[in-house]
Order: C-alpha cells, then structure tokens, then sequence
C-alpha cells in the first residue's frame, strides 16, 4: 500500500515526497504530468535533486516509487482501466498538493484547482469504498480566509463565503475544502493551510522564485509604501513540508485544520529590512505608508513592460495584496503538535536572497547521468520498467 501524492514535482510537494522517503518507509503513488517513462523520471529528478543525491533517488525510484503518467484534470486521470484499478487497490491514504497558484488566471486555476481536486477526491471515494482509506489531507492556503485587514486568524473562523476573496486561486482553493467536507464526510480529513511560503530555512537554495523576485524587487527600493509595523505571515518550506508529513501520518491528530504559517512569531516590515540591510551592509529603506496607491499605480504600470523588471513588476502586483493586509493566521495548533514554531524569515532571508541573485533566479539543475541513461536504455530493450503510463 501506498501514499498518493499529487504535485509531487511542485515545490512543497517535493519537499513532502522527500520527506516520506527519507522518514518514512511508505511506498509513493506519484501522479506525474508526462508523455514517456523518461520525461516523467526526468521531472522528478529535477524536482528531488534538490533534496536527494542521484543514488538515493535512482534507489526510491526502483523500490519505493510508482509513477503514474497521467493529468490531474482529465477524467481517470487519463490513466487506463488496469492503471487506475492498481493505483485505486494500492493507495491507503491521500497528500493533495498539486495546485495551480497562477492568481491571474481564473480558467487554470477553475481546471486545475476545482476539476482536479474533485477527481482525485473521486479517487479517494473509490478507494475507501474498496479497502477503506487512512487519511485525505488537502493542501489549501491561508488566503481561504478571503480579505481581512489587522487580524489574527483562527482556523475555525478562517471561512466566510461572504466575504471576498483576493482571487481566484483564493476563491477555487476554498470550494475545493468545501468538497473534501462534503464528498469524504466518513473519511479522517486533515486540511492543511501555509501562508506565504518563501526558502527553506536550513540552506539557501530553492527552486521557486516567485515570491523571491518580488522580495528582491522591495529590497532594492529606498523607499517602501508599507507601515513599517504591518506584520507579513512568511513560513519556512521545510517546516511546511514536515509538519504535513508529520500529521498525516499521526493516528489521531487533534484537529482536522492547522495554519501552517509563523502566527503570533510573524515579524514585522520594520525587522525584516533592518535585517536584510545588516546581512547586506546597506541602508534601511523609509516607509511611507501615503505612497501605497501611486505605488500600485506604478506597479501596474511596470508589470506591462518587457525584461526583468517588467516579471518583477508582473509579480509583484499579484502579491500585493497579501503584503498590505497585516494579517497573520494563528498557529498555535501545528505547534502544539510539532513541539516547535518555525524559524523567522530574518534568519534566513538573505542568504535565500543572495542565492537567487547570484543565480539569476534559476536552480542549477543537473542533468540525468549518462551511465544510468545507458542503464534505462538496457532495462527498456529487456522489457523492464517501472512507470504506469498513460492511455496511449
């Protein structure tokens, strides 16, 4: 039996994948988007490396890891009748973590979010009614709560459908909780919520860079249109990724939703740019709180042009809203249960800063060995494989 995975070349879902095979002795059911066994090994090489050498991840994919070539939004997954009834028989319990966070685009987010969310909750339908199933965690997001403004936030209260919401990511992330509750009500849920998500607190290196190019963006400005004393809930990717792991293999967690995010811990404008201009050497910037609707203006503006301040600009409309709201979302839940809060985003800010700027924001991939692709080829011609693929 296995964990069904989902996202599991994302970047919190590789984390989580990482974990379970380095903690853990679970088998993985791995659903990866692909068109041949050496397309869908290649892009969870490139999503594992950053976790596991080529040895380790060579060894899981041989013994632990069975991929299934397929899309989250087409019915069945587009996998065919004898690969959906194996993985079906063999997934014991559920991680949802595939996503779209595209916040413009309301189509993908509709087609991945909702679509895809309900067909893998089908799955776990058909499962549990088979064999039964452990344990469905879904990863939603903070931004569930809708627009809020100078609040701590508790998960039982995060939920208004009359409220509105910042986008569509948003909006499709809080119906796909909806579902889990309404179409799963005798199966043990665990509802999962990080807020921003930004580095990894024990190394530097990432290999998302959204959210990084809008930080750098900021950290470049003399002048900031913030209140200096706004909190922004930051959280740590390997505390995100433990803390799922940890709890959807617990027997009985105490409760069925947690706010993975920094809480009453998350630290200030005014700490994060001290911090940042001390590890730099540079100036503090000023906070003008006034300038924030010419600052949007000037946003929108830049986010049209060309090069890389335009995809600065681009991102960083997007995420504005979540910067502005002063909100933070209570953990008090998840550090209950893992005995620890997570690390603030100071500590680690500027190394993860200074990674993506020396590497042009990009991860410095390493390509698949020549001698294990010589290897496959062998393994290929003598009819051994050990992806599912796809309906052809």
């Amino acid at each position: 039996m296995a964990i069904f995975l989902t996202g599991s070349t994302g970047y919190i879902g590789a984390h989580v994948a990482s974990i379970v095979l380095e903690r853990h002795t679970d088998r993985l059911n791995l659903l990866v988007r692909a068109k041949t066994e050496e397309e869908a090994n290649e892009r969870l090489w490139h999503a594992l490396q950053l976790h596991l050498d080529f040895a380790r991840f060579h060894d899981a994919l041989e013994t632990r890891i069975s991929v299934f070539r397929g899309d989250l939004t087409e019915p069945y997954f587009g996998l065919d009748k004898s690969d959906y009834t194996h993985l079906i028989g063999t997934t014991e319990s559920v991680i949802h973590c595939a996503a779209s966070l595209n916040r413009k685009s309301e189509k993908s987010c509709l087609n991945v979010n909702l679509r895809g969310t309900l067909e893998v909750l089908q799955l776990a339908r058909r499962a549990h009614d088979l064999h039964g199933l452990r344990r469905f965690s879904e990863v939603s997001t903070v931004a569930a709560a809708g627009q809020r403004s100078h609040e701590m936030v508790a998960e039982d209260a995060s939920i208004d459908w009359n409220r509105s919401d910042y986008d569509p990511y948003a909006r499709t992330k809080k119906f796909c909780e909806h579902m889990v509750r309404e179409l799963l009500p005798d199966v043990h849920r665990t509802v999962f919520r990080p807020s921003i998500v930004l580095g990894d607190s024990r190394r530097p290196e990432t290999t998302q860079f959204d959210m990084v190019r809008a930080f750098v963006f900021l950290a470049g400005l003399p002048v900031l249109p913030f209140r200096p004393t706004d909190r922004i809930d930051i959280v740590p990717v390997d505390y995100v990724a433990e803390s799922l792991v940890a709890l959807h293999q617990k027997s009985n967690p105490a409760h069925e939703i947690y706010h993975l995010s920094s809480g009453i811990g998350s630290e200030t404008f005014e700490r994060l740019t001290h911090a940042l201009a001390e590890s730099a050497g540079k100036m503090e910037p000023l906070f003008w709180p006034g300038l924030e609707r010419n600052f949007s203006s000037v946003v929108n503006w830049l986010s049209n042009s060309r090069g890389t301040m335009g995809r600065s600009a681009s991102l960083l409309k997007v995420f504005l809203p979540y910067l502005v709201w002063d909100t933070v979302f209570d953990n008090s839940r998840v550090v209950a249960e893992m005995g620890r809060a997570p690390e603030p985003f100071s500590k680690y800010c500027y190394p993860l800063l200074k990674f993506s700027r020396d590497h042009r924001f990009s991860y410095p991939y390493r390509p698949w060995p020549e001698s294990a692709d010589l290897a496959r080829r062998d393994a290929a011609v003598a009819g051994v494989g050990s992806v599912r693929g796809s309906r052809p």
